[in-house]
């Protein structure tokens, strides 16, 4: 006996004889065809929330795993640059052990450093990094910061007449600005 059967069945005989029915359930009687239509339904509401589930947890998991990745990629992402770094560092290490031993003189000392400052500012260069232009031009608050003013009637006034620390621009965004002297009339 089928189920629609069934429930046509205890419809029929009444309450006092449908030992399945429960106190408030009322029966409803539906064409076969109507009833599996309702099963199909029912099975592709139980698929699409399975697949919701499904795709909710997959994106909670990519969210964790691009979480991962920003924090490593925060972690490792002067890598490069570090190891640029390590190569001046041990270039100055080199310099600074020849001239301890006495077997090189002030002047190869002094072009060893410069080499290295050559090989520093290359890096830089590499990494976006660039001086900004600051002696002779006029002041301009967005790149330099006036750390003294002298009267000096021969030049405009706020003319930078001296870096007192060089400012730089990191992909043309300023990293830190020129600390300069400039004049006033």
């Amino acid at each position: 006996m089928s189920n629609m059967e069934e429930q046509k069945n205890n419809h029929k005989n009444g309450p006092e004889h449908g030992h399945n029915q429960k106190k408030d359930e009322k029966l409803v009687n539906l064409k076969e065809e109507e009833y599996l239509a309702l099963q199909d339904e029912v099975k592709k509401g139980k698929d699409a929330l399975d697949k919701m589930l499904r795709n909710q947890a997959d994106l909670e998991n990519t969210r964790k795993r691009l979480e991962r990745e920003k924090q490593d990629f925060v972690k490792f992402a002067n890598e490069g640059l570090i190891l640029d770094l390590l190569n001046v560092l041990d270039d100055l290490e080199r310099t600074v052990d020849l001239a301890e031993s006495g077997k090189e003189d002030l002047t190869a000392f002094v072009k060893g450093v410069e080499m290295i400052l050559a090989h520093l500012y290359e890096m830089l260069k590499n990494h976006g990094v660039k001086p900004i232009e600051a002696e002779g031009k006029i002041f301009d608050p967005n790149f330099h910061e006036a750390l003294m003013q002298v009267e000096n009637q021969d030049l405009p006034e706020h003319m930078i007449i001296e870096v007192l620390q060089k400012g730089y621009l990191i992909h043309g965004r300023v990293l830190r600005t020129a600390k300069v002297k400039v004049s006033k009339k």
